[in-house]
């Protein structure tokens, strides 16, 4: 088996963030999940995320969840194919609940934005120029 990237997300509302996620493009295995758990495709086969209930990923720790409106561990970067389809789904994010915290950034070599989803988890989308 090929390593895979496998991250684990707390989320209030496991229903919205599924439409939240599927607004942007992405799909979930029914197969790993259940009520508490969803197990979302990034891309197929190398990254995924495991989007879960505060209860239920609360029982795999032995610290109080960061509520990441309030603070962040992590910034998850995704690297996307072109410009426009950082433009796209930085769109896709926004009409569904997300909120950009910082415009685009275009440094010739690179473009990215992130966005803030529905709990607060921040993600960056970026595209590299191939000559970079």
């Amino acid at each position: 088996m090929n390593k895979q990237i496998i991250f684990n997300l707390p989320v209030k509302d496991l229903d919205k963030s599924k439409a939240f996620f599927s607004a942007l493009g992405f799909s979930f295995n029914p197969q790993f999940s259940n009520e508490s758990v969803a197990f979302m495709v990034i891309a197929e086969g190398s990254i995924h995320a495991m989007l879960m209930t505060e209860a239920f990923f609360k029982s795999l720790i032995d610290k109080p969840v960061v509520q990441a409106k309030e603070a962040n561990e992590v910034i998850i970067a995704l690297s996307c194919e072109s410009r426009e389809e950082v433009d796209r789904l930085i769109a896709k994010a926004v009409a569904s609940g997300g909120r950009t915290p910082h415009p685009p950034e275009d440094r010739g070599f690179m473009y990215d934005q992130g966005f803030e989803d529905l709990d607060g988890h921040l993600w960056n989308l970026v595209w590299m120029a191939p000559q970079a």
